[in-house]
């Protein structure tokens, strides 16, 4: 009897995966035993015995409602982080894998979304209105769940499924089957194109996915030409990748010790769909459970900022999202000994339980351009792939579409592609060396949080100008803290909501700190969030945009001079002149001709309504050292 036999026909074969790793001409089998864990430094991972191989130690299957470990809203379904400790791995040549695996799918009853198109419309509608509408942050996914059932052994249709996923799927990152014995255990069987973090010698990688072409949609011949040019110029689908990308490079910012590279933009095309992608690398020395920590969650499947966006989720999800969301997590140790890591975004997926019910849930991006009716098609789409396995939709038929993949090698379709890369910040783009003396080398900042991890981007960009930088939450940082008082320069930092919500207690301590430091004449460095505190401060109307300023680039006008800036806002300053007169002295106003603020400063602050530090903004670097060089006093020799 083959292993693979043994796996799916023994009454009792006990926990296993199958992974197929992308490339990879062989099917992974791995077993071992089943421990469930609290946190994610509670995963084992093994120090290597003497004489022991390198390899896979521990597969983790993280549940979305692990987000609660930081402190993040979820729907709390109980569904555990549970640990496969292998003890076996085995290696079976992909054709041989595939003949052995079940050519015939069971017969499985489609039960439909449980959120039908005309409600999900409604849905996408209210977060796009109350949400993003109302500041709550630049994008979020709202998933809903295709539902099945079989009467067949959840290891049978879930081997069938993976058969066809290994013959009919691409452009998978992982190819998988989790098998989860016992009452309360699950099967889990996908496809999921999207690293979401990886550690190999140190190198930590990254892979935001984003925007969604739907082969359906793409014709034969010089019209799917066009089609595949008109999805890579639409703005919807440039600022949806640019806005994860952001959102990713802010966790890169947190686990890389020089912040992130960004490499890209690629396509990945997948059976039913192509997307447009970046990857991120950069140099870690954490321990990889931290590495997983700090990456709760891909901006995919979440939106962004991530602690509004787990809040928002939680208001509109009927129910938890079990595995959905969260990652499965390959630690090992490499030949010296190091830790390695290997996690996908769980997506892409069918979750089958004992009594045979199925799940395969899917999301769509929203954004200030979404359309209800796209989204809803999106989410089709994106379950397409599963649900063709499962043998409850039919496949695409070939002969119809364009060969998109064709197309995409063609010079003038990489070309738009390579464009999106010709006004987006050189800082994120090169390698960077260790920081060497900046112009600011030995000043002090301390950035203050509102929840918005931008400021882990902006203090990369401040250490390169020479700046130590210290970030702490807003909840953390008093009126009268020793720190933020000798500090050479305070940062108010980014974060959701409205300015003037005195009830929100971010709102009343940006208020507090911006006060204190404007009446101390103390250098004072406020974005977004806090740019509109400031402004509030110093007099200034506030104005919610009808339209929201979310993951949008724009050429501004900035005291005479044209930069390009990225905005993720929805509240502005307004202001009907160009110089103000406050009691912290007389203000400069950059703004637009509905008198819209973008940017201010007076003696010793700065306020900046957009993020110096985004990859939207084309110099954003040359752009703060210029405003601090003249906001902080020159040093005492």
């Amino acid at each position: 009897m083959t292993l693979l036999h043994d796996l799916l026909d023994a009454p009792d074969p006990g926990p296993f995966a199958l992974l197929r790793f992308e490339g990879s001409d062989r099917l992974t089998v791995l077993r071992g035993t089943l421990r469930t864990a609290d946190r994610l430094a509670d995963i084992p991972l093994p120090e290597p015995a003497p004489g022991q191989a390198s390899g896979p130690r521990t597969l983790a299957l993280v549940p979305y409602r692990q987000l609660a470990e930081r402190g993040f809203a979820c729907v709390d379904d109980g569904t555990p982080l549970t640990c496969l400790e292998i003890t076996e791995t085995a290696q079976i040549g992909l054709a041989e894998a595939v003949a052995q695996l079940p050519d015939t799918v069971p017969d499985t009853e489609d039960l439909g979304f449980d959120i039908d198109d005309d409600a999900y419309r409604a849905l996408v509608a209210a977060v796009l209105r109350d949400e993003i509408g109302h500041g709550a942050g630049s994008n979020f996914v709202i998933h809903r769940t295709a539902l099945a059932r079989t009467a067949a052994d959840p290891r049978r249709l879930a081997a069938a499924a993976l058969r066809r996923l290994l013959t009919d799927e691409r452009g998978a990152y992982w190819t998988f089957l989790v098998h989860l014995p016992g009452p309360d255990g699950r099967t889990l069987v996908g496809a999921s194109p999207e690293r979401h973090v990886s550690v190999e010698g140190g190198l930590a990688m990254m892979n935001p996915i984003s925007g969604t072409l739907r082969h359906r949609d793409v014709p034969p011949g010089e019209a799917g030409r066009r089609r595949v040019l008109d999805f890579l110029a639409d703005p919807k689908e440039v600022n949806e990748l640019s806005m994860v990308l952001d959102e990713e490079l802010k966790m890169m910012a947190v686990v890389a010790e020089r912040g992130g590279q960004v490499l890209g933009p690629y396509l990945k095309h997948m059976s039913h769909l192509t997307h447009t992608e970046y990857l991120l690398a950069g140099r870690t020395g954490l321990d990889v459970r931290e590495v997983l920590r700090e990456t709760m969650f891909a901006p995919t499947v979440t939106g962004s900022p991530i602690e509004n966006a787990a809040r928002v989720i939680a208001r509109y999800e009927r129910a938890g999202r079990r595995y959905y969301g969260g990652v499965l997590a390959l630690l090992g140790r490499d030949a010296d000994g190091g830790q390695t890591l290997d996690a996908p975004i769980l997506f892409r997926c069918a979750d089958i339980d004992p009594a045979g019910g199925i799940e395969v849930k899917a999301g769509a991006t929203l954004v200030r351009d979404s359309t209800a009716d796209s989204e809803v098609a999106e989410t089709h789409a994106k379950a397409g792939g599963v649900l063709t396995a499962l043998g409850l939709r039919p496949a695409p038929a070939a002969s119809a579409r364009g060969d998109v993949a064709a197309y995409a090698a063609e010079p003038r379709v990489a070309a738009v592609l390579a464009a999106r890369n010709d006004r987006l910040s050189t800082f994120w783009l090169a390698e960077r060396a260790a920081a060497e003396p900046g112009p600011l080398a030995g000043r002090r900042a301390l950035i203050v949080d509102a929840e918005d991890t931008f400021t882990g981007m902006l203090g990369h960009v401040l250490r390169s100008l020479g700046m130590h930088v210290r970030i702490r939450p807003s909840h953390d940082v008093a009126p009268g803290d020793a720190e933020a008082d000798a500090a050479d320069l305070l940062v108010l930092g980014p974060g959701p909501g409205d300015p003037a919500d005195r009830a929100e207690p971010r709102m009343v301590r940006l208020a507090e700190l911006a006060e204190r430091r404007l009446a101390q004449r103390a250098p004072l460095l406020a974005v977004c969030l806090g740019h509109q505190v400031l402004s509030l401060a110093l007099g200034l109307a506030m104005h919610r945009r009808d339209v929201p300023y979310q993951g949008l680039p724009s050429d501004v006008d900035l005291f005479g001079t044209v930069r390009r800036v990225g905005f993720y806002s929805t509240f502005t300053a307004l202001s009907d002149t160009d110089r103000l007169v406050t009691p912290y002295g007389t203000v400069e106003v950059a703004r637009d001709a509905d008198g819209h603020v973008h940017a201010l400063r007076g003696p010793g602050f700065a306020g900046l309504q957009f993020h110096p530090e985004s990859v939207l903004t084309e110099d954003g670097p040359a752009l703060l050292t210029e405003l601090l060089t003249a906001l902080l006093p020159i040093p005492h020799p």
